[in-house]
């Protein structure tokens, strides 16, 4: 028995099966290489969603939140306990049906360390009190309520900036409840006063700011104009007239610009056609990260390096070599 007991104990304890893994890594530029690691894959976490959207790394409670926008719920996952639902319904809190794309999208923490949620259906930006509770910071501009808050980012400095272009309305820009003509960018400034800083776009889409702050970049979902475009952040918080970073028009593969982080040296990595682009500050493509599906959106992760994507039914992630702005 005391034989047997014994090589019990030093026999290795079975591993943990590898995850799944799909897709692959395009390298354009060698400047990738130390972006990405030549062994680096993209692994599966879960699956099964509807349209995976809005990522955010919780780095008080070591968990990736994340949307699924038809389902109208909010999902967690974390390494040990796996995927399971943080809160339902996660956009649209009213009666009967309303649209396909009707619960919340993107996601962010505010400096307080509470969740902010841009909601389809209820049109607004809301923001998860300490106490468990729900309050609007904003669904409406001038009287007249916003299309479908998609993404927002946060600056140090207490400003929520969002953009609101008309995805989540029943019938999109054909909407009959739709109530304002732009499709626009907008600033909740630390008073809670809102005012437009770009009512160019024809769509705006995911939004994120420089490491140092002083930069904006919007990716534009639109088919004719699928560009990311870069603006200054002008000292009362406004943006300059912008310029185009990146044309997506000549890019092969399912997906348009959607939703995009930066790391720490201004690299931008953008949901784009075949997965994620990882695109240079001066906006050369160094490589894309290919997975094979509408990828809608990403975030930092982990200790900051670990890209989290989610890629229409799938959410998977990939190590890098980089460090994400803001950590």
């Amino acid at each position: 028995m005391r034989l047997l007991l014994l090589l019990a104990l030093t026999l290795p304890l079975s591993a943990e099966p590898p995850r799944p893994t799909f897709g692959s890594i395009e390298r354009l530029d060698p400047a990738l290489d130390k972006l990405i690691a030549p062994d680096a894959q993209i692994e599966v976490l879960a699956s099964g969603f509807n349209w995976s959207e809005g990522p955010v790394w919780d780095k008080e409670h070591n968990r990736l939140l994340f949307s699924d926008v038809p389902e109208n719920k909010i999902f967690q996952w974390n390494e040990q306990d796996g995927l399971s639902v943080y809160m339902t319904p996660s956009g649209f809190t009213g009666l009967g049906d309303y649209g396909r794309e009707r619960g919340s999208n993107g996601l962010d923490f505010d400096k307080q360390g509470r969740l902010l949620c841009c909601e389809h259906g209820d049109r607004r930006v809301s923001v998860l009190t300490k106490g468990g509770g729900k309050r609007t910071l904003t669904d409406n501009f001038d009287g007249k309520r916003f299309n479908s808050p998609n993404d927002l980012a946060v600056h140090s400095n207490g400003s929520i900036y969002f953009t609101d272009p008309p995805y989540g309305l029943p019938e999109r820009e054909n909407d009959p409840t739709r109530e304002i003509d732009i499709f626009g960018v907008y600033r909740i400034a630390p008073d809670g006063k809102v005012s437009v800083v770009d009512a160019t776009l024809d769509r705006p889409n995911g939004i994120a700011l420089s490491h140092d702050e002083k930069t904006a970049y919007v990716a534009q979902s639109h088919g004719p104009a699928p560009i990311i475009k870069k603006y200054n952040i002008q000292p009362d918080g406004s943006f300059d007239k912008g310029t185009t970073l990146f044309n997506c028009k000549d890019l092969k593969g399912p997906g348009a610009p959607d939703g995009l982080k930066l790391d720490q040296q201004g690299n931008v990595w953008s949901t784009g056609p075949g997965g994620v682009l990882i695109i240079s500050p001066d906006g050369k493509l160094l490589g894309r990260i290919l997975t094979g599906h509408r990828t809608a959106n990403c975030a930092w992760g982990d200790d900051g390096s670990t890209l989290y994507m989610t890629a229409d039914f799938y959410l998977c992630r990939i190590r890098t070599n980089a460090k994400a702005a803001g950590w």
